[in-house]
């Protein structure tokens, strides 16, 4: 079975182009990481972690639509159109108005590459991948500058899909920005959701009936309906501080996955590692908590359960 991930193709939108295929020996491809685990991880019991990641402020340390448009100089207009339009229809429109300035695409790549991107998160994801586990991306940002940052930093092999919102190169030369769903047609019906994604239908179809424990790190509203949805065995990562982190705070108890925070890459990485160490230990031995299998430090990450207020069915979603 072929696996497929999306590609730019200048003029022509979306051009569907096979995958490389995974290496038998994923560890040879990063021969320097050696982070201390407590367990000895196997690529087999692995490829039944499905590593979700979010993008912006998760992987990457800031929001990448507002790094190109602050960086561009064309953060005035920007704020002065938010008002009227939904965000991914305003960066389309962006795109544009930053193109009849002169900018080119060249120019939108280049301030992509300076993004900044711990060093602490590029190697958890190497190492992640080593071992086997699947790596998708679900993010609300674009496929041009979720690309482009993941190849100038050398991750862009080690997912196996990114789902965002398409982007290609229209005849003038112009990145072009649609929605991951089109809301103009229909409603995707989730109230938690913004209008273009509903994350949750997406990891759903990832783990497609498939019995496989999700890892899923993010920090913004965007991810929280996809938290509520993951189940016993599998782990949310929140970044502390952050509007996932806040709404799972006003409720823990809605959420049957098992909560472990962080702070910055350093902490990510961390944290990160030992869930996956986690998780191979329950494949190989059934389900166990893992507050007995965190040393100390790490368990000072893992969110308590307290009682909350419940929140309101419908979470408005600021455009």
């Amino acid at each position: 079975m072929l696996e497929y991930s999306n590609s730019l193709s200048s003029g022509s939108g979306y051009k569907w182009q096979p995958c490389s295929r995974i290496p038998p020996n994923k560890s040879s491809a990063f021969p320097n990481l050696s982070p201390s685990l407590p367990y000895s991880l196997t690529a087999t019991a692995m490829a039944g972690t499905v590593i979700i990641f979010d993008f912006d402020k998760t992987i990457i340390d800031c929001d990448s639509d507002n790094w190109v448009i602050d960086e561009l100089g064309a953060t005035q207009l920007f704020e002065a159109l938010l008002p009227s339009m939904p965000w991914n229809s305003l960066m389309d429109r962006m795109m544009m108005e930053l193109h009849a300035q002169g900018k080119t695409i060249d120019d939108i790549a280049e301030v992509l590459k300076r993004a900044p991107l711990d060093r602490h998160v590029a190697s958890a994801i190497k190492y992640a991948y080593a071992l086997g586990c699947d790596l998708r991306i679900v993010s609300d940002a674009n496929f041009f500058f979720i690309e482009t940052i993941l190849k100038h930093h050398g991750l862009i092999g080690c997912f196996t899909e990114i789902n965002t919102n398409p982007s290609f190169i229209d005849d003038k030369g112009r990145l072009r920005i649609a929605p991951y769903h089109d809301f103009t047609k229909s409603s995707h019906g989730c109230p938690l959701c913004p209008p273009n994604m509903c994350k949750s239908k997406i990891v759903e179809r990832i783990r497609a009936g498939e019995k496989k424990r999700v890892i899923y790190l993010g920090d913004g509203k965007g991810d929280y309906c996809p938290s509520l949805r993951l189940g016993e065995g599998d782990f949310v990562m929140p970044r502390k501080n952050y509007p996932l982190w806040d709404l799972i705070q006003n409720n823990p108890g809605l959420l049957r996955a098992e909560v472990h925070e962080w702070s910055n890459g350093e902490e990510q990485e961390k944290v990160l590692l030992h869930l996956i160490s986690l998780s191979e230990f329950a494949v190989s031995n059934g389900t166990v908590d893992a507050a007995q299998l965190l040393p100390v430090d790490c368990k000072m990450n893992s969110m308590p359960a307290k009682p909350r207020e419940p929140l309101p069915k419908f979470l408005p979603v600021p455009m």
